[in-house]
């Protein structure tokens, strides 16, 4: 006889320290690591580690991104709305790596209570939807400007004669403390309308599925989610503005102008100097700055930078646009063809509902679902991508004070320091300036030299799926839809991943089967190296690598479930897709022939040969 015991994954405090890396607490404040004070307790929760959003070891200063994600989300799901089942998501990090846990209500009585207050306030939401996201686009737009108002400058040898003859008591010292303070504040605004109705977006939907799972048992979650794809999010808009950018480069008889590679130097130097790229150009300019602040990654790291930063991703896939039109070859995203399927599958499983009652409360979930779906998608342009791109770019410009006074050598070694430790640094700046003893230097210079080596170590390590003391059970909104974890998703990581698996299953994101040889992506960086009718294997995919999804084959992440991005763009571009395998980057290899079934959620390996790409 089995146990039926759900078998515990390793302890947080089990886990060793990489060679190289001891020490790399210090690097992150207190309360976000695990603690000998907490042991019995955090042994006992369930932590996931958060691969779609933090792939790589967390800088100390983007340590803020996950930070204000516990904060921010979880006093919403606890505090405002009242979600019946959860109570918000628990951080960690542990070798450099952000883990995650909910905390979930199983006491029926609980539950009830507070299904009346969320029933309230939730309603209140739905009934007035496009009125209250009407007044969040305003606020989200607002928030970015004055984010892009906030200014670092080195502290100057000597204050304005200005200052002192009108007699302006607050001097450049004070200033840069108060932009610092800006920015923080700044960032947790965004992030409470980050969360203020995203929540309620996977709330919506998790009821539509419920519904459908209770009035039809055998539907595939799958099915589901296809009712509500064909969406027109801004999300999706940047790619749509490099085909039309493609379009006008062949009507104006440009397309020579990219010959030159996916180089963008190259290729608008060659653009300028071509009879009509004049026209092009300021199409181009215009576009750039409305819809190129767009991050390669997710947005809360700062080392992935957005298409403003880097071109490199645009051009590339400007030019795959351009020679796709040169051959007569569509390049839009297959949006008619999404919207049939998705009417023939809400109107095919309406039919089979018993009488005009169940059908009527069919069409108003659906309904409702598709109109906040855009939201779950539109709120990462305004938020992840437009306002932390240029986030980022304002702590340089504050790095960039502190390399200029001599205390980093260069602007990006701030985001060794977390956030906290920037208050006692800009202290130290501020005192040295004043008694011009600037004899702290060495400390900062120290630190980072020695956090650079600890966390090259922290990349080598390979943090497993999840750590802790399984659940009996799941029933927070964002770790079912955003990260797809569920009982099937933790029986199937207590399974050890090994390089000889020839089989990985997953959640099924995106309908259709795919073969073709993988290529294996960390991170965005080497996105340049994806190949037509490639099988992309990833972590997690993100909404700028919309325009890689019309060169490959079919998709597999390790994270992610029905709602994440990987699945959301699979299936608006009509791609296989299976998302959540725990293990695929780490089992499968580049070159290795794949397939990839996003009908039945498996990801089978044809061969076990790779070869570099």
């Amino acid at each position: 006889m089995t146990d039926s015991k759900p078998r515990a994954f390793l302890s947080p405090f089990e886990l060793p320290t990489p060679d190289g890396a001891e020490g790399w607490e210090r690097m992150y404040p207190y309360y976000a690591t695990f603690s000998e004070d907490r042991r019995e307790t955090e042994e006992e929760k369930f932590w996931f580690f958060d691969s779609m959003h933090y792939p790589e070891p967390v800088y100390p200063f983007d340590l803020l991104m996950p930070e204000h994600t516990w904060v921010v989300l979880s006093q919403n799901t606890t505090r405002v709305f009242s979600i019946p089942t959860a109570l918000g998501l628990d951080h960690r990090v542990v070798n450099g790596y952000v883990y995650v846990s909910p905390t979930v209500i199983t006491d029926p009585d609980e539950i009830a209570r507070r299904a009346a207050v969320f029933g309230e306030r939730a309603g209140h939401y739905f009934q007035n939807w496009q009125d209250l996201y009407d007044n969040w686009v305003e606020k989200a737009l607002d928030t970015t400007a004055r984010l892009k108002a906030i200014t670092f400058e080195p502290l100057a040898d000597l204050e304005p004669l200005e200052s002192v003859k009108e007699g302006k008591h607050l001097g450049s010292g004070y200033r840069l403390y108060e932009a610092y303070n800006q920015l923080l504040a700044n960032h947790q605004e965004m992030d409470y309308l980050h969360f203020e109705m995203l929540g309620l977006g996977y709330g919506a939907y998790l009821t539509l599925l419920e519904f459908c799972r209770a009035a039809f048992p055998s539907i595939e979650d799958q099915s589901v989610a296809k009712m509500v794809m064909g969406i027109d999010s801004l999300i999706f808009r940047p790619d749509e503005e490099l085909r039309r950018l493609s379009r006008l480069a062949v009507e104006l008889q440009l397309t020579s102008a990219f010959a030159n590679g996916p180089d963008p130097d190259a290729v608008l130097a060659a653009i300028a100097a071509l009879p009509n790229g004049a026209e092009w150009l300021k199409d181009y300019e215009q576009t750039k700055e409305k819809w190129f602040w767009f991050s390669t990654g997710h947005g809360v790291s700062h080392n992935h930078p957005a298409w403003m930063e880097d071109l490199t991703v645009p051009f590339t896939a400007m030019k795959g646009y351009v020679e796709s039109l040169v051959r007569g070859e569509p390049i839009d995203r297959p949006l008619e063809q999404v919207r049939a399927e998705r009417d023939r599958i809400t109107s095919e499983y309406r039919s089979l509902l018993p009488g005009p009652d169940e059908q009527a409360s069919f069409d108003e979930l659906v309904e409702l679902a598709r109109t906040v779906y855009v939201f779950v998608e539109d709120h990462g342009f305004y938020c992840e991508h437009q306002h932390y791109s240029i986030f980022w770019t304002k702590v340089r410009e504050l790095g960039a004070v502190f390399a200029a006074h001599g205390f980093l050598h260069d602007a990006n070694d701030i985001f060794y320091m977390h956030r906290w430790e920037v208050y006692p640094a800009l202290w130290d700046l501020e005192t040295g300036w004043g008694t011009a003893s600037p004899d702290r230097r060495a400390y900062w210079q120290r630190e980072v030299v020695a956090r650079k080596k600890i966390m090259e170590s922290l990349r080598r390590w390979t943090p497993p799926p999840a750590i802790g003391t399984p659940p009996e059970t799941i029933t927070e909104p964002f770790t079912i839809m955003l990260w797809g974890i569920t009982k099937e998703t933790i029986e199937r990581w207590q399974i050890p991943g090994e390089d000889s698996r020839d089989v990985l299953q997953g959640v099924a994101a995106s309908a259709g089967v795919a073969e073709g040889p993988a290529r294996v992506i960390l991170t965005p960086n080497d996105l340049s190296l994806v190949q037509d009718g490639e099988i992309l294997v990833c972590p997690i995919t993100n909404p700028s690598w919309a325009p890689v999804f019309k060169r490959i084959a079919g998709a597999v992440s390790d994270s992610g479930g029905i709602m994440a991005h990987a699945a959301i763009v699979a299936r608006e571009y009509g791609l296989p897709a299976v998302v959540g395998t725990g293990y695929g980057t780490q089992v499968i290899k580049t070159g290795q022939m794949v397939r990839v079934d996003g009908v039945h959620g498996v990801v089978t390996l044809l061969d076990s040969d790779s070869s570099p790409g």
